[in-house]
């Protein structure tokens, strides 16, 4: 069984939290600014599949570089850091509703987005077609 897109969303932090959540994951590497941690409703912050430091920091949140950014964030998704917190993220959402937070303003050009889009395609893609961004 592959997560559904209906399994997983993608949320800002600074949006109130639903029952229809389900389990609310903080996808972001650094705490979000203005939050304080008994105000986010969260099951769980994995800083392990966030965006290295380095790929953020390259990135910078500028759209143009986002799809160069894809590329290199997925291919950061299947390395040893991140590889078993990416699957469990995978399990919860085959069996139920995630909702991916983040912080960032740009939602659609975000991480979030990308770890989202990795979660709902099938495991036996071939990689130069999920490089592409297909």
């Amino acid at each position: 069984m592959s997560a559904g897109s209906e399994h997983v969303r993608v949320k800002r932090v600074y949006e109130p939290a639903e029952p229809s959540d389900g389990t609310r994951i903080l996808v972001d590497r650094l705490w979000p600014r203005g939050v304080r941690k008994q105000n986010l409703a969260f099951d769980e912050w994995p800083k392990a599949v966030a965006p290295s430091p380095e790929l953020r920091t390259w990135y910078g949140h500028r759209p143009e570089r986002f799809e160069e950014f894809r590329r290199r964030y997925r291919d950061e998704l299947v390395s040893d850091e991140a590889r078993e917190a990416f699957h469990e993220l995978r399990r919860r959402a085959d069996v139920g509703v995630v909702t991916l937070l983040t912080a960032t303003r740009d939602v659609d050009h975000s991480g979030a987005a990308v770890l989202a889009e990795a979660l709902v395609t099938p495991p036996d893609r071939p990689r130069r077609e999920r490089a592409r961004g297909r």
